[in-house]
This record gives C-alpha cells, sequence and structure tokens, in this order.
C-alpha cells in the first residue's frame, strides 16, 4: 500500500510550498488509520533533505515517488522511494530507509544491531543497511510481479543527520556485508546520494515501477523455496515419525485445497509436551513455500519464532528466514485472505487484543483465520500461562465456523520429550494437583527426575549436563524482579537465594536466542525465553508461589511485580476473590507444569518452600518403591 505517491516534480513542488506533511498526514488518514500531526510532521526535515538530494535536472521530474510504503503481508513500511527506468528501458526502484538519527553505538557482538538514543536512553537496534536490504529481500522473495518482470530494486539508507566523522562506527566492518548490500549515506553525502539514484533512474515511468510493485501478487521466490528445502533435507532435528507424518499430510492435503479452490480450512492439532508440534510446523512451513503457497509460521512468544528462525539459517541469509516468522499480533488489519497458509505454533498463548497496550484488533484468533485461506492452530490448553491467554479449541472452532470455513481436530500422541514417558506427564499433573491420574504413584518409564536441596547444586548438575551437548538449561517461577538496571550486565543479580549464598541473573536480554547460545548456561531461564523449546536436561527453581500445605497451593501475591502475565490479577480478587485465585492457581500450575518438561532426558528441581520438597520426595520414593 502507498500512503503517499507522485511524481519528482509534485513532490518538489509540495515540499517548496510547505504542504508535504499536510498531504502524507491526509492520506495516511485515508489509507492506514489514525495518526498524529505531531508523527507526521517529525518527517518534514527529511522531506527537505530528500528535496536537495532529487532538485536536479539530471533525476527525471516524470519518476514516481513514494513515501511510507506498506509491504504486504507485513507491518513494514518503505520510508522513501523512487521509481523509473535506466537507458535500456529496465524499471528500476530506489529503497532509501530514511533516519534522522545524530548519534551511534557500535554493537560488535550482534549481527547487524546498532545503537542509537530511542526515548531515553540508547537502545539496540538494527542497521539502516540491514533494515533496508531486509526490505528489499522481503519485496524480492514474495512479490511475483517483481520476480517475473524482473524489476531491479537497489535499497541504501541516508542518516542526514549523522556526521561519519564523529560517528564513524556507522561505517564499521562488522556491518560491511550489509554496507555493500544497502550503502549508508550520512551528512553532507547529498550529492553522492544523487549519484546512486542516477545510476539506476535515466527516464521517468510516471509511477509505473511502484504500481506495479503495489499490485504484485503474493507468491515465495524460487530461490527461496529452494534454499527451504536444502536447509532441511536430511536434518534429523526435522525428522517426522508416527502420527506427526499423519499430521502432517492431512495438513499439507487441505492446505493445497484452499490454494487451489480458495475455500477456508482450518486445523486444530492438539498435543502435550514433547509431541513435536513445532518441529512439525516448520516441517510445513518449508513444505508448503515449495508448493507456491505464501505461508509464515506464527508465535506471540519470540523465543520459539528466534530459535527455529536460527536454527534454519544456512548457507540463507538472517533476512530471508526472518520474513517467515512473525509475531501474533500483526493481522487485525490483514485483507482477507492474503496469505495462503499461516502456521500458528503455542496457539494457546494467543491474546485477544493486539499492540503494546492491548488497544488493536478484536481478536488474534479470528483475525488469523480471517487472514488466511488455510491456518494450523498447534494448542495445548494446560500451556496458557498468561493472564491474557485465550487460546482454547472451543474458541477457534467458534471463529472457524462464523466464517465458514472446514475444519479438522487431529491429535499428536507421541511423545519426544520426558525419555517417551507419558507416564511422567500424567504423574506431574497429579502431584501439581492439576487433575487426578493413575500415575500418583509414579511413572514406568526411565526419567532422571530429582528433587535438590541447594540451587549451587541445581546449578552444578545442569552446568555438568551442559558440557555434553549445550541442552541444559536453569530455569525458574518468576518470583523475583526482573531488575531493568542490570539488563546486559552479568554482575548484577537478579535471584537471590540467601540462605545458600545462591545468585545468578535472568536472561539478560542481550539476545533471541537464550534457549541456543553457549553462554546462557550462566542465566537462568523464566517462561516466555523457554516454553516451545526443549533441552536435553534443566533445573528448576520453584519459587514461593507454589507451596504445600496439605496440599498444593499457590500464592499469586509472591511472583515479582516486573511478572506481567498476572496483570490485573490483585483488581481481579477485590471483585471476585473465588474467580482471582481459581484464574491465577491455573496459570501457576500450567507454568511450572510447562517449565519441567522442557528436559527430555531429565527435569531437576529445587523448591524454595521446603514442604513442597518434602512431599515431592516422597512422591519420588513411591515411585523408587515402584520400580523394585
Amino acid at each position: 500500500m502507498l500512503v503517499y505517491e507522485g511524481t519528482k516534480e509534485l513532490f518538489l513542488n509540495s515540499v517548496v510550498n510547505g504542504t508535504i506533511d499536510e498531504e502524507i498526514y491526509e492520506s495516511y488518514q485515508e489509507k492506514v488509520g489514525r495518526t498524529t500531526k505531531k508523527e507526521i510532521a517529525s518527517w518534514t526535515n527529511s522531506m527537505k533533505d530528500m528535496y536537495l538530494v532529487l532538485e536536479t535536472k539530471e533525476i527525471p521530474d516524470e519518476a514516481g515517488i513514494a513515501i511510507e510504503f506498506r509491504i504486504p503481508s507485513t507491518s513494514k513500511r518503505v520510508d522513501f522511494m523512487i521509481s523509473g527506468k535506466s537507458d535500456e528501458g529496465k524499471s528500476s526502484v530506489i529503497i532509501i530507509e530514511l533516519k534522522q538519527w545524530s548519534e551511534v553505538e557500535l554493537v560488535s557482538d550482534k549481527d547487524g544491531i546498532i545503537k542509537t538514543p530511542l526515548g531515553r536512553g540508547f537502545h539496540e537496534t538494527t542497521h539502516p543497511s540491514y533494515q533496508a536490504w531486509s526490505y528489499y529481500n522481503l519485496i524480492k522473495d514474495f512479490n511475483e510481479t517483481v520476480q517475473n518482470e524482473s524489476i531491479g530494486i537497489h535499497p541504501c539508507a541516508y542518516l542526514h543527520n549523522l556526521n561519519k566523522t564523529t560517528y564513524p562506527e556507522i561505517e564499521d566492518d562488522v556491518y560491511k556485508f550489509y554496507i555493500k548490500q544497502a550503502p549508508v549515506y550520512t551528512k553532507g553525502d547529498a550529492m553522492i546520494l544523487r549519484d546512486f539514484i542516477k545510476k539506476f533512474i535515466k527516464i521517468g515511468d510516471n509511477r509505473e515501477a511502484l504500481y506495479k510493485i503495489d499490485k504484485g501478487r503474493l507468491k515465495p521466490s524460487k530461490s527461496l523455496q529452494d534454499s527451504l528445502k536444502n536447509l532441511i533435507k536430511g536434518n534429523r532435528e526435522f525428522t517426522l515419525i508416527d502420527d506427526q507424518k499423519v499430521v502432517y499430510e492431512e495438513a499439507t492435503k487441505m492446505a493445497v485445497q484452499s490454494y487451489k479452490d480458495k475455500k477456508k480450512r482450518v486445523i486444530i492439532v492438539e498435543g502435550g509436551p514433547g509431541t513435536g508440534k513445532s518441529v512439525l510446523a516448520i516441517n510445513l512451513l518449508v513444505h508448503l513455500t515449495s508448493k507456491n503457497c505464501v505461508t509464515h509460521y506464527i508465535s506471540k512468544n519470540s523465543a520459539p519464532r528466534n530459535v527455529y528462525s536460527a536454527k534454519l539459517k544456512g548457507s540463507v541469509t538472517k533476512s530471508h528466514i526472518d520474513n517467515l516468522f512473525k509475531g501474533s499480533g500483526i493481522f487485525h488489519d490483514c485483507k482477507p485472505n492474503l496469505f495462503d497458509a499461516l502456521i500458528v505454533d503455542e496457539a494457546h498463548r494467543l491474546n485477544e487484543k493486539s499492540g503494546l497496550f492491548k488497544n488493536k484488533g478484536e481478536n488474534q484468533i479470528k483475525e488469523i483465520i480471517r487472514s488466511s485461506k488455510f491456518s494450523v492452530f498447534f494448542i495445548d490448553e494446560s500451556q496458557r500461562v498468561d493472564i491474557y491467554d485465550i487460546g482454547r479449541k472451543d474458541t477457534i472452532i467458534k471463529f472457524s465456523e462464523e466464517q465458514g470455513a472446514e475444519f479438522k481436530i487431529l491429535n499428536l500422541e507421541s511423545q519426544f520429550r520426558c525419555n517417551g514417558s507419558d507416564g511422567y506427564l500424567a504423574w506431574l499433573d497429579d502431584v501439581l494437583e492439576i487433575r487426578r491420574t493413575a500415575n500418583y504413584d509414579g511413572f514406568d518409564k526411565e526419567y532422571d527426575f530429582r528433587v535438590i536441596d541447594n540451587p549451587n547444586e541445581l546449578k552444578r548438575l545442569v552446568l555438568e549436563k551442559n558440557s555434553l551437548s549445550n541442552k541444559a538449561r536453569l530455569l525458574a517461577g518468576y518470583c523475583w524482579n526482573w531488575n531493568k538496571d542490570g539488563r546486559n550486565k552479568t554482575h548484577i543479580h537478579d535471584i537471590n537465594i540467601k540462605e545458600f549464598d545462591f545468585s545468578m541473573s535472568w536472561n539478560l536480554g542481550n539476545t533471541s536466542t537464550w534457549a541456543i547460545d553457549s553462554e546462557s548456561v550462566n542465566e537462568i531461564g523464566c517462561i516466555h525465553t523457554s516454553q516451545g523449546l526443549e533441552f536435553d536436561y534443566v533445573g528448576v527453581i520453584v519459587g514461593n508461589d507454589l507451596r504445600y500445605e496439605e496440599g498444593i497451593i499457590t500464592d499469586f501475591t509472591k511472583r515479582a511485580i516486573t511478572d506481567k502475565s498476572l496483570f490485573g490479577i490483585k483488581g481481579m480478587f477485590k471483585k471476585d476473590p473465588e474467580k482471582a485465585k481459581k484464574f491465577a492457581e491455573e496459570i501457576i500450575k500450567n507454568t511450572y507444569r510447562t517449565l519441567m518438561t522442557r528436559g527430555q532426558k531429565g527435569c531437576y528441581v529445587y523448591c524454595c518452600d521446603k514442604n513442597l520438597a518434602e512431599y515431592l520426595k516422597k512422591k519420588i520414593n513411591q515411585q523408587n518403591d515402584k520400580n523394585q
């Protein structure tokens, strides 16, 4: 969608007459929705700088100009685009990422990341060259018109307020690859940027290429399809077995049917921890993309998106893969049936409203079904761990029926986690008093479950197991505040158990792939960084929100104030104490159930509440007596 479009001549006149910000504002209101004049006015300086770049007869007056182009199937917007033709008559489009930054700081240990003042203090963000290049890849990989007509797209970045003599970090060698793909221009480079544009725009096209891109049909490129297939082929981690294969074939069949006949279809896949939901989701993403379906992997939680995206990277660049992974809150303003297939992992974590302030859209489940011809929801209702989680099977069925979708419910039974032990999962449900099961006195198959009396010993065990394959992690219930002043500072410890002189930091937030980073074993993960992922072994610290007093009790008042998963529970408690206690109990028990089922081979537990530790030991002793 083109928010503002015109020719170079019209654009220059609007800047000279001082009307460009008003024109952008009115067009934005009409095509996108509500915004503020203050936000639009902030672009005025950038438009004046672009005027200086374009004010030359060497760039044709009939060259097309677009401002704020929203890339279809995403929430991403390209700041500035120029279209025209080369001397040979080939269509060309320049993508320009505009930044008003005046300061930057180098980030040398992360790919394509830089720091700049955003709000209060310096914050990490993507390098402008990486950003421009990623937009180029999005358009190239998913726009059929660009692929078929060989429209040349040339990205760059323009930081017109940044003095590169003062801040040479903007061109540091760590960004060399991205700057080569998308050159970065800074203060004083207006004429150099002009020369870059002149190389590709010789003849005006009166916005023709812009219109073609805007109206181009979504379709994954052949190169993207081939790259994905090569990455997953022969990778044992993504091999399907047993009922995974059955669900995969049924989902593929329904997706291809919807692609051909345009009829809406939905599959709900129920499966507990370790049933291979995420592996199946990745296989479907790759396979359906190879069938020309515009397909995306969706999850509310960023941790599984980042980890599975990283695992798929090989010879394929970060931008290509990341574009296939989306959050769940971007579909509230999508056109109906825009996508061929949306694969929703951890569907129990979906929210009603979207946006930072939970004020956008109506219901994420409804919006996902509406936005795609085919959608598949992988769900385990016992992993709802947040007050905003609304993902339930009956809700998916309701919205499927409302939108006239054919739907099926399938189940995954085979266990890959907990040494293949359905019994351990049933035992854990009984022990936590989530549900009564026949496994109250233990479980059949071998699984290394231990209650540890000292958190330092727990840490030692996890470090020992991790040395084998980097697949062991420490996790904890959210009963310790996340110290904002300690972000990225390993010496500032959030979790302190003074009785044992034990202290560690929450995962520091300086990486998006904590679950697979080699150094993260020295940090403690929470539900938000581990849900949807798996390890060989986990060590779980159970806080005082779960205790034993003649039965399992939960106490939401022991949760950290920085924990948002029970945000609003105190207000609910004042209105309806019983309802609030029941709701909080479900969230807290589900949280520990989820944490204690992340390990495929073993789970070691330290309990802050001594009564709970003794209760679990008693249950383990029953298990040992049963096996003797």
